[in-house]
């Protein structure tokens, strides 16, 4: 079958286009028209704050040289689009929000792929905050991963929760 007879590939393709070249271009926008550090304030609890980001979420292992940092991260890319491929090819048919959800995780790792390959680090852009808290930046790469794996671990709970409709034991199906 191949990828534009396939619903759920053609959907995870649309997606990860879509997010990838959005998360392109507003990390493009905001790169072109801030200065770095520089916070625009949007709601009281949400700002469009130009950083740069040398780690991974949240900022973990930035502080890795960047002859460690870098292959790490390409290598842990890579891994994950694997296993993300491999996951889409496994859903049945009728799956189009998750295959939509992986799409959009595999768009997001490209958009921060693109970044690290580019720049050595990750524009992020996006900052909700409260009070005194403050929530990391992020950026639409982020907000794609996040919400691609929310919906694909909603899904996991949901299918553990049914019968399977083979009882036997994978091991025994040889």
């Amino acid at each position: 079958m191949g990828i534009l007879t396939d619903r759920r590939l053609r959907f995870a393709l649309i997606s990860a286009v879509t997010i990838l070249v959005l998360d392109q271009v507003t990390k493009s926008i905001v790169a072109s028209s801030m200065r770095l550090y520089e916070s625009i304030p949007l709601l009281p609890f949400f700002s469009l704050t130009y950083v740069r980001n040398t780690g991974a979420a949240f900022g973990l292992l930035g502080g890795l040289p960047p002859t460690v940092r870098l292959p790490l991260f390409c290598l842990v890319t890579v891994g994950a689009v694997f296993a993300l491929v491999s996951y889409l090819r496994d859903l049945r048919p009728d799956e189009s929000l998750i295959a939509i959800a992986l799409g959009g995780i595999l768009g997001g790792a490209a958009g921060n792929f693109v970044d690290r390959v580019r720049f050595h680090e990750v524009v992020d852009f996006l900052h909700l905050h409260y009070g005194g808290y403050d929530w990391p930046m992020f950026n639409v790469a982020d907000s794609a991963i996040t919400v691609g794996v929310a919906l694909v671990l909603i899904r996991s709970f949901r299918t553990a929760d049914r019968p399977s409709a083979d009882a036997t034991p994978a091991t025994e199906r040889r």
